[in-house]
């Protein structure tokens, strides 16, 4: 049986002999970032909240909990980013991105700044666990133990700043809860 997270508020499911509940809520809103994070204050900020002017949004002084700046971006043409996780049935989970505005960027690119272009960190409970360059990912089997669960996708730009609307990273996340397995 094959079930997706959506953009309904919940959603459980069961697979097979083993049952695995999880509720997954698709809840879209800004970025934290990914990369090296190498956006520096130059002086000459417009405004308070700017550290630079760029040729693609505006370099905030706003930072994520790993210290990478926020690029704001017009929220007419900004990336999007939602998040599906589903149970597969050794145990591991399928966690799967679907991007609008966004187009990632092959690990060899060099690290400038298009619009819509970069990676994705996967987080797993605040935790990072990836830098993803496709829109695809296996959570392992084991990974996640017994209980709810956040998973997050954050957008960033190659520059390592993280995409920002309205001085909110662009980033979704999906709530899952893992049980074990019943005998």
């Amino acid at each position: 049986m094959s079930v997706r997270c959506s953009t309904l508020p919940r959603m459980s499911w069961t697979r097979g002999s083993l049952a695995v509940p999880a509720v997954c809520v698709l809840l879209l809103a800004g970025s934290t970032g990914c990369g090296t994070g190498d956006a520096h204050e130059r002086g000459d900020a417009s405004t308070a909240a700017s550290v630079s002017p760029s040729p693609v949004g505006k370099v905030l002084k706003d930072t994520d909990d790993e210290g990478r700046h926020y690029r704001e971006v017009e929220k007419k043409g900004a990336p999007e980013v939602g998040v599906e996780v589903e149970p597969e049935a050794d145990g591991s989970w399928d966690v799967r991105l679907k991007v609008e505005n966004f187009r990632f960027t092959p690990t060899a690119a060099k690290a400038g700044v298009a619009h819509g272009r970069g990676a994705a960190r996967l987080y797993v409970d605040d935790q990072p666990v990836a830098d993803l360059r496709t829109p695809s990912y296996r959570i392992p089997a084991g990974y996640l133990p017994h209980g709810t669960h956040q998973v997050t996708a954050r957008l960033c730009a190659d520059d390592g700043t993280v995409w920002a609307v309205d001085g909110k990273a662009v980033e979704s996340t999906a709530y899952i809860t893992a049980s074990e397995p019943s005998s």
